[in-house]
């Protein structure tokens, strides 16, 4: 017990045995994070999320909760409901680096992270930061009308996300429109006995804009381009693999491991607009992510809805129904952990 205090302290969840009606905030380490959830319980039009203070003491028996080795599990509908800016339903930890201190508005500088080239750094919370997990995806979406689309039978299971920010998009300075230096996904296909690990950099243009797309990179089996067999190279549901993001300065850095697999690192500058490869992407913004406010996210973001214009992914919005048919996510953490770089 004295380590796992220890441990807490250091900004480590971890996952000591503790009771199924545990709430894993008890035994996870949540105190800079809050939920959102894809249901609207309080009949507000909004989707539901838990802050802070409440999280360390709150449960879903369906959607969030400790599993039989005291693991945190999220799970996800393809049918549920949605953040406004998505079509997708999720079960997610979104940082709060301010805690339980709500005189920090969401959006303030001192509740999120930005990138050393930032004119403002000093003014935030931190600069960069990391995000590690250990964790195993236990189960994806199964039916999608659509099943060639990218997205199909997917599910995020960690990210870096950039604010969407009026003002700073009034300045036209090319940032604020909230997108994604940062998707991990997972992906497998209904009749293939292994998925893909990959991860998504989304350049940093306005939504409108055509060249506003995804680069995606392979980590085990495929990217997100490709349906064909992963096969021995990708990763089982149900199989343990760790990822870990640092936010140096302006550098990205992310290694991923999992037993029987080979380690795989890679290393991207969120201030420019050269990719993971070494090459200048002449489409993207030329100072990448260098005037956004960032934060990390960890947990089931569903990448199947069953909306006709996207992948179409089956699900009725009746959890017992979906669960039966097996139209969700559902993915289970054993550890996270999460800080400033020292």
């Amino acid at each position: 017990m004295t380590a796992f205090l220890l441990a807490a302290s250091a900004g480590i969840i971890s996952s000591p045995s503790a009771a199924n009606d545990t709430p894993p905030g008890e035994t996870f380490d949540l105190g800079t994070w809050k939920l959102t959830l894809p249901m609207d319980a309080d009949g507000n039009g909004k989707v539901d999320e838990i802050k802070v203070s409440d999280l360390q003491s709150y449960r879903h028996s369906d959607y969030f909760y400790l599993d039989d080795d005291s693991h945190m599990v999220f799970v996800t509908p393809n049918s549920a409901f949605t953040t406004p800016n998505s079509s997708n339903a999720r079960t997610e930890l979104r940082q709060m680096l301010r805690g339980t201190d709500t005189s920090i508005g969401t959006h303030d500088p001192k509740n999120n992270f930005a990138l050393a080239s930032h004119e403002k750094a000093d003014e935030f919370a931190q600069i960069g930061g990391y995000l590690e997990a250990t964790l195993r995806v236990e189960h994806v979406a199964e039916r999608s009308k659509k099943p060639d689309r990218k997205s199909a039978y997917s599910v995020v299971i960690g990210q870096i996300h950039a604010g969407k920010d009026q003002a700073l998009m009034e300045a036209n300075e090319g940032f604020g429109h909230g997108n994604e230096p940062l998707k991990i996904f997972y992906k497998k296909l209904p009749d293939q006995d292994t998925g893909s690990v990959f991860w998504n950099y989304e350049k940093n243009l306005a939504k409108e804009d055509p060249k506003r797309t995804d680069v995606s990179y392979a980590v085990w089996g495929n990217d997100w381009s490709s349906n064909a067999d992963p096969g021995k190279e990708g990763i089982s549901l149900g199989e343990t693999f760790s990822y870990k993001v640092e936010v140096k300065g302006d550098i990205m850095h992310l290694t991923f491991n999992s037993d029987g697999h080979p380690t795989r690192n890679f290393e991207i500058n969120l201030a420019d607009n050269v990719d993971a490869n070494g090459k200048v992407d002449a489409d993207d913004l030329p100072a990448g992510y260098a005037g956004d406010w960032m934060y990390f996210k960890a947990g089931s973001y569903n990448q199947c809805n069953t909306k006709a214009s996207s992948n179409a992914c089956e699900g009725t919005g009746v959890w017992e129904t979906d669960k039966a048919n097996g139209d969700y996510a559902k993915v289970v953490f054993s550890e996270l952990k999460s800080g400033k770089i020292q």
